[in-house]
C-alpha cells in the first residue's frame, strides 16, 4: 500500500470534516486532541490494515500538516539542525554540526511546498506569489526564512531556514566550544558595558547575529534599546526595548519602508543604543552619524571577510547615500564612530571562531588606523578533521582601556597575555 497516497486521502477527508472556525475558539492543545481523535476515527473507517507504527506516523504527519509546517516539523524539532535548505519538493538538506547532509524529507508536490511557504510568510504579514516571488520572513522562534518561487526559481519553489536554536546561547558556552577565549569575551563584555561601539563582521552563516545577541546581554537594563532589522531575529533579554522591522513594497510596488527610514525615525524615539541587525546600504551613513552624536555603545553586523574589508564595505555603503562626501570625511566618520571590529569566521570543520578583535585607533593622513588586540592563529588540521590553532593576544594594550577605567571597569593585565590552544 502507498502510505503517502493513503495519507493524502485521509487529509482530504479530514479537511472536509473539520470545523476550523470552531477549532479556532479553543486552545491549541484541545484543538490538536480533537483533530487527533478525528484522524483515528477516519483511519478506522477506511478499514485499511495499518500497523500501530504506521497509524502513529499518519496521525503525527497530519497533525503537523494542520497545525504546523508539515514535513518540516520533524526537522524544526531537532535541536542539532541549524539550517534547513529546501531546494525543491524532494530535495531537502540540513546542516548538523557545521556539515550539510541530505535528508529523506519530501513534499507531495510543488503546490504542497508553496502552501507551507505561504503559511510561514502570512504569519508575519508578508506574501509570496508570481507578482512578488521573493520574500523574507521569520518563524516564531526568530529563525530567518527566505523563499523564492517560480518564475524566478526554475526548478520549483525553494526555501532556506536559518535557525536560531532552541534557546539563547550563553557567553560561557562559546568559551567552552572554543569559539572564543575567555579573555576575549571578558574584554568585549567590558567594552559593551563601557558603551564602546562595536561592528561585528563575518561571512554568511558565521554566527554574527548569535554573537550580537550574546554581547547585547551586557547592556544595562536601565538603557533603552531600539533594534532595526530586515527580518526580526534578534532576541535581546532587556525589558526596555523597541523592535523595528522593514516592510517590503506592496503589489503596486509602493509602501516599502527601508532600514534608513527606520533609523532616522528611531533617533526621535530617545534610544540610548541602536542595534542594527545588518548594515547593508545607505543607512550606513545615518548609523555612523548616530554613533557620533550621543548613541555610543551601538552595535551592528556587516558581511565582510576581514576587519579591514568591513571598513571598506562600510565606506562603500556610505557612498550609496549619494551625499558626495569627500573620502577623507567618510573615513574620519568611521574612525570616530566605531571603536572595535570583531571578525567571525566559519572554519572548514564547521566550527565558528572569533578570528580577530581589532581596535580602531584613529586616522593617519587618509588611512584609518587599526591595531589587532587578539587573533586566532590557525596551524593545521587535527587527525579528526578539526581545526587546530590558538587564540593569541598581540600584547598591545588597547587605547580604550581609558574608556573602561572611566566607566569604572578595570581589566587585569594578564587578560592581554593569555594564549588558548585549540586542538
Amino acid at each position: 500500500m502507498d502510505l503517502e497516497k493513503f495519507k493524502t486521502e485521509i487529509h482530504r477527508t479530514l479537511i472536509s470534516k473539520l470545523d476550523l472556525e470552531k477549532l479556532s475558539r479553543v486552545n491549541s492543545a484541545q484543538a490538536r486532541q480533537v483533530t487527533a481523535d478525528l484522524i483515528s476515527e477516519i483511519i478506522l473507517g477506511q478499514r485499511v490494515p495499518l500497523s500501530f507504527e504506521e497509524q502513529e506516523r499518519v496521525q503525527s504527519d497530519l497533525l503537523d500538516e494542520v497545525f504546523g509546517l508539515g514535513p518540516l516539523e520533524a526537522l524544526l524539532a531537532d535541536p542539532k539542525v541549524s539550517d534547513i535548505l529546501v531546494n525543491g519538493k524532494d530535495r531537502v538538506f540540513v546542516e548538523r554540526g557545521g556539515k550539510l547532509q541530505r535528508v529523506d524529507t519530501v513534499f507531495r508536490d510543488d503546490r504542497h511546498l508553496l502552501q507551507i511557504i505561504d503559511r510561514i510568510v502570512s504569519r508575519v504579514g508578508r506574501r509570496v506569489d508570481e507578482s512578488s516571488p521573493m520574500v523574507d520572513a521569520r518563524l516564531p522562534d526568530g529563525s530567518r526564512v527566505n523563499a523564492i518561487i517560480p518564475p524566478l526559481a526554475l526548478d520549483g519553489p525553494s526555501m532556506s531556514i536559518r535557525r536560531f536554536g532552541c534557546g539563547p546561547v550563553a557567553a560561557n558556552q562559546l568559551v567552552q566550544l572554543k569559539s572564543i577565549s575567555a579573555e576575549m569575551m571578558e574584554v568585549l563584555s567590558a567594552a559593551v558595558r563601557a558603551r564602546l561601539s562595536i561592528l561585528i563582521s563575518g561571512g554568511t552563516g558565521a554566527g554574527k547575529t548569535t554573537f550580537l545577541n550574546i554581547l547585547s546581554r551586557n547592556i544595562p537594563q536601565s538603557e533603552r534599546i531600539i533594534t532595526i532589522e530586515d527580518a526580526a531575529e534578534l532576541q535581546l533579554a532587556q525589558e526596555n526595548i523597541v523592535r523595528l522591522e522593514t516592510r517590503p513594497p506592496n503589489i503596486e510596488g509602493q509602501g516599502a519602508i527601508r532600514q534608513r527610514q527606520l533609523l532616522i525615525n528611531c533617533l526621535r524615539m530617545r534610544p540610548d543604543r541602536i542595534i542594527l541587525g545588518e548594515v547593508r546600504g545607505e543607512e550606513a551613513f545615518d548609523m555612523l552619524q548616530a554613533m557620533n552624536t550621543g548613541h555610543e555603545g551601538s552595535m551592528a553586523t556587516i558581511h565582510a571577510n576581514t576587519t579591514r574589508d568591513a571598513l571598506s564595505r562600510l565606506e562603500s555603503m556610505v557612498a550609496m547615500s549619494n551625499l558626495n562626501l569627500p573620502e577623507k570625511t567618510v573615513r574620519h566618520q568611521i574612525a570616530s564612530a566605531i571603536n572595535i571590529v570583531v571578525q567571525i569566521t566559519r572554519m572548514s570543520d564547521g566550527t565558528r571562531k572569533v578570528v580577530s578583535l581589532s581596535e580602531i585607533t584613529g586616522m593617519e593622513e587618509n588611512i584609518i588606523c587599526m591595531q589587532e588586540i587578539f587573533s586566532f592563529v590557525r596551524t593545521g588540521i587535527g587527525p579528526d578533521g578539526r581545526v587546530v590553532g590558538a587564540f593569541k593576544p598581540s600584547h598591545i594594550r588597547p587605547r580604550f582601556l581609558d574608556r573602561l577605567k572611566t566607566a569604572g571597569i578595570t581589566l587585569s593585565p594578564s587578560v592581554f597575555e593569555q594564549t588558548l590552544e585549540v586542538n
